[in-house]
């Protein structure tokens, strides 16, 4: 989920494992409601409007100011109306993966360089990426498969150590967060040490339900550990992908249902509050077609005392199936947690248009934020633990150390660096092909409008509150509109 060539092996991608597992299975603020109440929106807007485009050789490049006439009578086939007055879920943020792997290849970049994309990518007055997600010990972008209690069973945890993210892993959360100080974190296990599964390995297998107590004071000493080191994490999954042993290729585990009910209810929620934790719990963490699943855990009122919360990944499935749950817990917290390039597709740098697609939907299907994969690898894709083709946000040249920016990196610039926490998504319609959108009004007023055109070039006309604009799409772009 970054760029040139590697001999791959002939055995399934990750994705490919991701996919044929699911065939075989066949909060920080408050929780959105289906529609918010009507906000003072409708005067008619007379600011210009300020455009910047993703296109041919433009990279999130300012383009010409718009501004806005009367509305006409005349009907458009190609047009997207806002109405500001049904506003929806509001937002946390937009981020990426500090994975083991990504910490390291940080890591081997000089300090100022690291600085320049640091703030690039993380200070508000840049990108301003803030919800971002790290692992609990190794996911299959490591540099070694870990955890932070390795060897024979030690039930009380005496061994419990974050040593390992000491080296690189800590220094990078803390740099990111001096550069974002609104960084919102949260954690995910790929894997249990492996004394506490079925098989013993960190590698495949499940979880053995008598652990769980112990595993729930796990993450408490995580999250412990971390604060230590001036590093707050917000927000937990149980389990990442739950649904999926990777054949044993990597860190990974299977949770029955159950297993995640119980863990949530009995174990990990009554401890962290027992704590005076306030840590978020995000169930599932899977993907789109798992939605009966995340539906019914949220049915559970014990395990609801301590979550309301579901992540999602978009590998297998419909964006739309996320409606399946909204509809029956509106108030349920939705949030993107995983996808990302592969550095082996010839448009891994200017796939913009792919990622656009894909973050509007989400949002238009309540996500509140959106977390791709790995911040960085190399030019294989490495360090990992597979071998897998999962490509970065940027790649870092193993040899030169140059940076390179993927589609994906540009797709994410369109969005966070406009977007601010506690925006809130208005409603915004059109039939026109090929054509993706969403509209959001930050906290100072402001709105905002992404539009991903896949299609040729064209001109649309933006309709809202008795006043019209015409604005000028290039062919495969990202066009972010922002007025008052």
């Amino acid at each position: 989920m970054v760029k040139n060539t590697e001999e791959m092996s002939s055995a399934p991608t990750r994705r490919e494992f991701l996919k044929l597992s699911a065939l075989g299975l066949a909060a920080t603020t408050a929780a959105p409601s289906s529609v918010f109440a009507a906000q003072p929106s409708s005067a008619v807007p007379t600011a210009e409007i300020e455009v910047w485009v993703t296109a041919g050789a433009m990279r999130c490049a300012r383009s010409k100011t718009i501004s806005w006439r009367p509305a006409s009578e005349a009907s458009y086939p190609q047009a997207i109306r806002l109405d500001p007055a049904k506003q929806f879920q509001d937002i946390l943020g937009f981020g990426a993966a500090f994975t083991d792997a990504s910490c390291y290849t940080f890591n081997r970049l000089a300090p100022e360089k690291r600085e320049e994309l640091f703030h690039e990518m993380f200070h508000p007055s840049q990108m301003g990426l803030s919800v971002c997600r790290i692992c609990i010990g190794s996911s299959d972008y490591s540099t070694s498969l870990y955890s932070y209690d390795d060897g024979a069973p030690d039930p009380d945890l005496q061994r419990f150590s974050v040593d390992h993210d000491r080296a690189y892993i800590l220094p990078m959360l803390r740099q990111a967060r001096q550069m974002q100080p609104d960084l919102f974190l949260f954690a995910s296990p790929w894997s249990p040490p492996g004394w506490m599964k079925a098989g013993g390995s960190m590698l495949g297998g499940s979880m053995r339900q008598n652990y769980l107590p112990n595993y729930a004071q796990y993450f408490l000493k995580f999250l412990q550990a971390y604060a230590a080191e001036n590093v707050a994490v917000q927000g937990v999954t149980p389990q990442n992908e739950v649904d999926t042993d990777q054949d044993g290729r990597m860190p990974a585990c299977i949770w029955p249902q159950e297993y995640e009910i119980g863990f949530v209810r009995n174990h990990l929620g009554p401890l962290l509050r027992k704590n005076n934790l306030d840590t978020q719990i995000w169930i599932l963490d899977h993907n789109y077609n798992l939605w009966g699943r995340a539906m019914c855990e949220l049915d559970d009122p014990g395990l609801r005392q301590y979550c309301n919360a579901v992540a999602w990944h978009g590998y297998v499935g419909e964006v739309e199936m996320i409606d399946k749950v909204h509809d029956v817990h509106p108030d349920a917290s939705m949030h993107w947690t995983e996808g990302g390039p592969d550095y082996t597709r010839p448009d891994y740098q200017t796939d913009w248009t792919n990622w656009g697609a894909t973050f509007s939907g989400t949002l238009r299907h309540w996500c509140r934020s959106i977390t791709a994969w790995n911040f960085a690898l190399d030019e294989q894709g490495k360090p990992n633990i597979g071998p897998f083709p999962c490509g970065g946000v940027v790649t870092v040249d193993s040899n030169t150390r140059a940076v390179t920016r993927s589609g994906q990196f540009w797709a994410l610039a369109h969005f966070g660096r406009f977007i601010r926490r506690g925006a809130r998504r208005f409603d915004s319609q059109s039939t026109a092909p090929d054509l993706h959108h969403v509209a959001l009004q930050n906290p100072g007023g402001s709105s905002v409008l992404v539009v991903t055109n896949s299609g040729a070039a064209r001109s649309i006309v933006l309709q809202m509150n008795g006043a019209q604009a015409d604005v000028s799409l290039d062919h495969d772009s990202l066009t972010t509109l922002v007025w008052k």
